[in-house]
């Protein structure tokens, strides 16, 4: 079968990101794809791209700097790794020019810029797939096959808290920036879609925002210095281009309680001013018991309590005997089983965008679905934004007036900016 052409676009430090899963799969023999192109506006980034891939794939793709110089190269996917603040831009160029996309999360950078995603797709017919990699990850599979099996009953309470990350920068300027894409969106939506994965709808939110660091540091730009913020280790040359103290825009802190359709209640902290001892827990107390889940991407063991019991191996499994991986995730991290991996991070950071295109690649060839639609990406950039907009307004909001867009006071001002009012 001939492989299906693909283009990333945005070649910075997540394109490369994109890049190495990409080598991942094709070097699994599952992939799909034939990378042809790196676009990019900043030629030197798109030829960065394009030099690792000729290492890293054995042929070097064509360096082109404007989406429409793509269209002789018979592309008929792009992977959009750009910065959010132009996903809708080129996502909707994209669809409307008649190809599939892979979006890096979040899939806009406001709740208008994502239902017009949407839309595209729906009008275009044109798969959008969001790339949205905490859900794969396989110690998330087996957390949900447990719930899924009632192994903890009826979920009552998700007690969701992270903390920490003091004044320093979170991987890029552009992170800490209301007008870009803030850390309570860009990080943030990993996490929503990750407590709707599991506990399905939310419905209502009530939330207080901070934005407690107002001066942020990027250690990298100082003398000698390194980022301790520098996923999979390619974003270290920017970094070093980057203010070594700056002013950040975007609130760092949200302290909420979600409701759920199912009845379920979930206790949120997201911090990323937090100083002192760092927190992440997430758990899952239901009538029967309760999970505690790992970090993400880390291969750590997840715990069921259930009748004074602790049980941290693999009779986990025997809970869920009809649990398997998917089969392109069981190639990847080598078991349809998996209670626990070890891997370095980069490693586990690029199987799981191996497995993002793997999905893509199958629902392009066999008309498969996708698991994170544009619609389920603007679900989760919704619950990111109704925390922010329910600390503006001074009360709780409904999933629904975010999701339409009638409640949209702290997103109003970037909606302006990007031409979207």
């Amino acid at each position: 079968m001939d492989k299906i052409p693909l283009a990333i676009v945005g070649c910075g430090g997540m394109g490369h990101r994109h890049l190495y899963g990409l080598a991942e799969l094709n070097d699994s023999g599952l992939s799909p794809f034939e990378l042809v192109a790196a676009c990019d506006p900043v030629r030197a980034n798109a030829e960065s791209l394009a030099d690792d891939a000729e290492e890293r794939l054995g042929k070097r793709p064509a360096v082109v700097e404007r989406m429409e110089q793509l269209e002789p190269l018979g592309i008929v996917a792009v992977d959009i790794t750009t910065t959010p603040r132009h996903h809708h831009t080129v996502a909707v160029e994209a669809v409307e020019r008649g190809w599939h996309a892979m979006i890096e999360k979040p899939v806009g950078l406001t709740v208008r810029a994502s239902n017009r995603i949407r839309e595209a797709a729906e009008r275009t017919g044109k798969i959008v797939s969001v790339a949205e990699n905490y859900r794969r990850d396989p110690m998330n599979r087996l957390g949900k096959a447990l719930l899924d099996a009632g192994a903890i009953g009826s979920p009552r309470l998700m007690i969701h808290n992270t903390m920490g990350g003091s004044d320093l920068m979170l991987i890029t300027v552009w992170r800490h920036q209301k007008n870009q894409s803030g850390v309570l969106l860009d990080v943030g939506v990993h996490f929503t879609d990750i407590i709707e994965y599991y506990l399905g709808p939310a419905t209502t939110v009530y939330a207080q925002t901070r934005l407690h660091e107002q001066i942020r540091r990027n250690i990298a730009a100082e003398p000698g210095g390194s980022s301790p913020r520098n996923p999979s280790v390619v974003y270290e040359r920017w970094q070093k281009q980057m203010p070594a103290e700056f002013e950040a825009t975007a609130d760092d802190a949200s302290y909420a309680t979600l409701l759920f359709e199912s009845g379920a209640v979930c206790q949120y902290i997201e911090d990323h001013a937090g100083r002192g001892q760092g927190v992440f827990t997430r758990q899952i107390h239901g009538s029967e018991g309760s999970l505690e889940l790992p970090q993400d991407r880390s291969g750590q063991l997840l715990t069921l309590h259930k009748d004074g019991e602790a049980i941290c191996d693999e009779s986990l499994l025997d809970l869920v005997p009809d649990f398997h991986l998917e089969p392109i995730i069981a190639a990847l991290f080598g078991g349809d089983r998996l209670w626990g991996y070890d891997f370095p991070f980069p490693v586990t950071d690029r199987k799981l965008i191996a497995a993002e295109y793997g999905e893509l690649g199958l629902a392009i060839e066999n008309g498969g679905t996708i698991e994170v639609d544009a619609a389920q990406g603007a679900r989760s950039v919704a619950l990111s934004y109704a925390m922010l907009e329910s600390s503006v307004a001074g009360r709780a909001l409904s999933m629904d007036e975010v999701l339409s867009e009638e409640v949209d006071a702290y997103q109003h001002e970037i909606d302006e900016e990007i031409g979207l009012v």
